[in-house]
């Protein structure tokens, strides 16, 4: 098995749990409220593994620069995904937003200058034929 597999199933079976619970909380509170208690969770994940690295962050600017950038693009993402849970749908709001890995293949291609395989251009395609349906 990969290495990075149990990583990633076990960051699919949360997200999972996350886009659930972001429905249950809008039940009881407004988008920012939601986004606040969001928040402090994962700054007590943050606190959790601070602990794990006996509170010595690596210190590289260009890495907390763009650690800060992944924070911030992060909590917009959230907020603007906590309105449109409160509007809409849970299944079509989070199956929508979940095709996110189009802007980072994209973006990947054009500053990375990482190649883009046949199938992974009919993915994208396939993708956007998914927002338009889905938004309709």
């Amino acid at each position: 098995m990969t290495q990075w597999l149990p990583a990633a199933l076990l960051a699919l079976f949360s997200f999972g749990l996350w886009g659930f619970f972001s429905k249950l909380a809008l039940g009881y509170v407004d988008s920012k409220s939601a986004l606040i208690f969001q928040t402090i969770g994962v700054l007590i994940i943050g606190s959790i593994t601070l602990s794990l690295i006996h509170f010595k962050p690596a210190t590289d600017m260009k890495g907390i620069g763009f650690g800060l950038l992944t924070g911030i693009a992060y909590g917009i993402g959230c907020l603007f995904y906590l309105i449109a849970a409160d509007k809409g749908k849970i299944s079509t709001v989070v199956t929508m937003t979940a095709l996110y890995p189009i802007v980072t293949l994209i973006l990947s291609y054009l500053f990375l200058h990482e190649a883009i395989n046949l199938k992974q251009f009919l993915g994208i395609l396939l993708a956007l034929v998914a927002i338009f349906l889905m938004s309709s």
